[in-house]
């Protein structure tokens, strides 16, 4: 099957780079839709801030959530989140605040 979907990065700016880690910062506007992405790599979520967030899935999406549909969950700064790899979503900031977060991809 011939992929049609297009996928952008997992965040909205790579910070830094090298042989171990990939460490993005995510920001989004109320409102604001992040690009489709796949996640490739186990990562792990910092909230930094925000109020409430949600994460569309795609039909196809492994991971902890895939399968799920969308997701919600509210924000609270300096909490993290471990994931697994596989993932493909699509992230919504749907509450009024300006979403913040710092993801950190483990490279194996």
């Amino acid at each position: 099957m011939v992929e049609t979907r297009q996928f952008g990065d997992i965040a909205t700016k790579l910070l830094m780079e090298n042989d171990r880690v990939r460490i993005w910062e995510m920001r989004l506007a109320p409102g604001e839709r992040s690009a489709l992405h796949r996640h490739e790599n186990d990562y792990v979520m910092i909230q930094i801030a925000g109020d409430k967030m949600a994460a569309d899935f795609e039909p196809d999406s492994g991971g902890p959530w895939g399968g799920l549909g969308r997701v919600e969950g509210d924000i609270v700064p300096g909490n993290f989140i471990w994931a697994d790899r596989g993932g493909i979503e699509t992230a919504v900031n749907i509450g009024d605040q300006p979403f913040y977060e710092i993801v950190v991809e483990l490279k194996d």
